[in-house]
């Protein structure tokens, strides 16, 4: 365990052990109990990524609106900009998983955050409220929308989000090219070995989020953000088979 400012942050050993017959991946307790040791050690950059949410935050997180993070999880993005946006930007945040929102609301309370707050428990593949929006952020959680459905729920946020509004989504990608598709992989994968996973550890975890995690190609992202009611877009990160992609409305 990793002491963190106000709590324990616990390391993640969900695949450590060799499992006769890996599960599609979830995210109940045992995932949410490791979650953010998981990102940390799983995302490349991410405390970057984090920051620079923060950074273009400010520039569009306008007074007396909504900033909602769809997937928020336990709440650490929410952690990163509340410093950062005007005090009277009320956060809602939409996770599927009960227990990802139980840790949010632990978090958001030893952190203080003073700021109008309200988590819901929602299935994203399903239409979900969005209104006075300024700001949508959606880290790394589009790709776990079945393709079926991203592209009403993007044409949902652009909707409910205000003249300028703007949505930062943060995904895995793939590479047009499958030699080069192939490469990134793998160097993600010996990323993965210097933050301390074993081999077994990386492709059962793979396996496990084989039928669950559908990446598309950045162009394909493009195409949903624009079609969706986005008027401009553009990338501001990437590494690999990693992007993140800013879209205005």
């Amino acid at each position: 365990m990793e002491r963190g400012k106000f709590y324990v942050v616990v390391k993640d050993k969900i695949f450590s052990a060799k499992q006769r017959r890996v599960e599609d991946f979830n995210f109940g307790k045992r995932t949410a109990a490791v979650f953010d040791d998981m990102l940390d050690r799983s995302v490349p950059f991410y405390a970057e990524i984090q920051r620079m949410i923060g950074e273009i935050a400010c520039d569009f997180a306008a007074e007396g609106t909504n900033v909602y993070d769809l997937g928020c999880s336990t709440c650490a993005t929410f952690l990163a900009i509340d410093r950062v946006v005007p005090k009277n930007v009320r956060f809602i945040g939409v996770d599927s998983s009960a227990e990802m929102l139980r840790k949010g609301r632990e978090k958001l309370k030893k952190y203080r955050v003073k700021r109008p707050c309200e988590l819901i428990r929602a299935d994203l593949n399903k239409p979900v409220r969005i209104e006075n929006a300024s700001l949508v952020i959606m880290n790394l959680t589009l790709q776990f929308v079945r393709p079926l459905y991203r592209h009403r729920l993007i044409e949902n946020v652009a909707r409910g989000m205000n003249r300028d509004g703007c949505l930062i989504l943060i995904e895995k990608v793939l590479s047009k090219d499958s030699t080069l598709n192939r490469l990134f992989i793998n160097y993600y994968h010996a990323f993965k070995k210097r933050q301390g996973y074993s081999r077994m550890e990386i492709s059962q975890k793979r396996e496990a989020l084989e039928n669950i995690l559908i990446p598309y190609r950045v162009e394909e992202n493009r195409e949903v953000l624009i079609n969706g009611g986005f008027s401009q877009c553009d990338v501001f990160f990437k590494w690999y088979n990693f992007c993140g992609i800013i879209a205005i409305k």
